[in-house]
């Protein structure tokens, strides 16, 4: 009699690293089993098991992602990396930093807080998501304004190919210029490549203060509050963040129902008081201005993070967007998801007018989800900028083309997947084109 596939995996990892998967989600990317590695060779000896069986897998860290990407209820093998975490290596006097992927972001962060300094990205879920998770999505939020994405942090990777082989791209040092830049192929293709299973970050200190700053509008009057950002743009003013919330999400996070400009400044106390004199001095006739220092604003950006919905609650019809535009067009984005408002359906929306990154929360039904994404589509197209579903359940993404039209360099994308992913064993259709 032939071994099953857990009695196969127990000459890998103990029984007691192995689950059959009973309960399904709406969300889909599971596994018929689930496999809790605890060492990278592990998971390396997991992947060569897969590759040589023709066994599929999908990869994740604590699940936040679910939703985002593939059409395929379940894989062979889920692979967990939630038992595989903790800090590698920390260089406090170079502010560099190698962990484990499968440790969660927030826990870093505390870590690295009793040495002042932290890791420079703010994204969803920064409770649950693990660090892996958020390189491979290349998620980052408003404060990619001031500094940058993950690609801007990555110094170096370490990634299992799909047939058990283990890579290092880049290096462990900031100057470090030496071949390609491999690390870009991997941040950002949704695990499709590979397995990453460490991460070496570029650290940057905490600021000494910080505070944000509010500046609101009727929506009428929009183009005032545009003007308004232009002329912050143009200044040696250095915000940290630029983010325009639409009147119903200032509405639900700040209890006033206006078009409102968030501004993020972090430095030393004289630099971002400064900042807010020069926001108060030349802030738009008859706005509202608000201003929180310290707790109050790291309160705020958190729970601008924390908007988007848990893949452990089942709620079968909200979508989260990622839409991306030139930056003053965040404007024209938010005044789109205003006209809907109209129609009774809920839509939130928020973009930073620095980096022209926009974010739309919609809940409604699948019919009405699915006009409403054909419609913005539509709207940001002829802005020429695109729109991809970050959040949806299984069911809307069989429905919704996830990332949109094929980009002309696509041919690339599938070459480098035939090429390190022959068999498409590893995380199905998560990636552009079904790739």
């Amino acid at each position: 009699m032939p071994l099953t596939m857990i009695e196969e995996l127990t000459a890998i990892v103990s029984k007691e690293q192995i689950v059959s998967l009973k309960e399904k989600t709406i969300y889909g990317n599971e596994g018929k089993i689930v496999v809790f590695p605890k060492t990278e060779e592990e998971i390396a000896n997991i992947l060569r098991y897969a590759n040589d069986r023709d066994k599929t897998v999908n990869v994740e860290g604590m699940g936040t992602k679910r939703g985002f990407g593939g059409t395929i209820s379940e894989a062979d093998i889920l692979l967990s990396l939630k038992d595989y975490h903790g800090i590698v290596e920390h260089t406090v006097g170079d502010m560099t930093m190698t962990v484990k992927a499968g440790t969660p972001f927030q826990e870093i962060q505390s870590y690295l807080r009793a040495h002042n300094q932290m890791i420079p990205l703010d994204p969803s879920y920064r409770e649950e998501a693990t660090i892996g998770g958020i390189i491979a999505a290349n998620d980052s939020g408003p404060k990619r304004l001031g500094y940058g994405s993950a690609r801007d942090l990555v110094i170096g990777l370490r990634v299992a190919y799909p047939n058990g082989q283990v890579i290092r791209t880049g290096g462990k040092v900031v100057k470090n210029v030496a071949g390609y830049d491999m690390n870009k192929l991997f941040i950002g293709s949704m695990g499709t490549l590979g397995v990453i299973t460490e991460i070496t970050l570029k650290l940057r200190p905490l600021p000494k203060y910080e505070s944000v700053v509010f500046v609101s509008l009727p929506r009428e009057e929009s183009e005032r509050l545009k003007q308004f950002t232009v002329q912050l743009l143009d200044s040696y003013m250095e915000p940290k963040a630029l983010e325009l919330l639409s009147p119903a999400l200032s509405d639900r996070l700040l209890g006033r129902r206006a078009l409102t400009l968030a501004i993020a400044f972090e430095d030393v106390k004289r630099a971002v008081l400064y900042q807010e004199d020069y926001v108060k001095r030349n802030k738009p006739e008859r706005s509202e201005l608000e201003i929180r220092g310290e707790e109050e604003a790291t309160k705020f950006w958190h729970s601008l993070g924390a908007l988007s919905p848990s893949p452990k609650v089942q709620q079968d019809f909200i979508a989260v967007l990622k839409v991306g535009v030139k930056n003053l067009d965040v404007f024209q984005v938010i005044k789109e998801c205003q006209l809907f408002e109209e129609t009774g359906l809920q839509v939130v929306a928020h973009g930073g007018v620095g980096h022209g990154l926009c974010t739309v929360y919609v809940k409604g039904s699948e019919a009405e989800i699915v006009s409403f994404v054909a419609s913005l589509r539509e709207a940001v197209k002829a802005l020429g900028g695109y729109v991809v579903a970050k959040h949806l359940p299984l069911s809307l993404r069989k429905r919704i083309d996830v990332w949109g039209e094929k980009p002309a360099h696509f041919f690339l994308f599938e070459g480098i997947k035939t090429k390190i992913d022959p068999k498409r064993l590893l995380n199905r259709s998560r990636f552009v084109g079904g790739i």
